[in-house]
């Protein structure tokens, strides 16, 4: 299956991701800060990113999509990329338009494939991550 490179601060997260896709087959591998993010996308070469946008400095998260992005190895710039936030559940604060404004791409606002509402279930984690994939 696929390589998925999980990035939140929260190890607990990090070990509920991990188990939730490991027994999808995918072998993940985890950072908890923007500086681990880009060494692990270096070191792994993962096919699918899964990031937190609130880390400890704050949206850290949209941070690795910048850095990701600029990379000089367009294989590595261009791993798809899918955002996970907790602030739209505890807040009025969108990083992207609500469904009843229609037909909107999330690259249209940052450039990533997907955006998953924490908190979100299992299946929802895989079809977000089989949708980038390309399956």
């Amino acid at each position: 299956m696929a390589r998925i490179l999980c990035v939140d601060d929260d190890p607990s997260i990090l070990t509920g991701l991990k188990a939730a896709l490991t027994v999808k087959g995918h072998q993940v591998f985890t950072a908890q800060s923007e500086d681990g993010a880009i060494a692990a996308v270096a070191e792994h070469h993962p096919d699918a990113i899964l990031c937190d946008v609130m880390m400890p400095e704050g949206t850290e998260g949209f941070h690795v999509v910048w850095r990701l992005r600029q990379l000089e190895d367009e294989a590595l710039a261009s791993i798809p990329v899918i955002m996970a936030t907790g602030v739209h559940d505890k807040t009025e604060l969108r990083f992207y338009p609500n469904d009843s404004e229609g037909g909107v791409n999330p690259a249209e606002f940052l450039p990533i494939q997907g955006w998953l509402d924490k908190p979100y279930s299992n299946e929802d984690l895989w079809a977000a991550i089989d949708k980038v994939l390309g399956g």
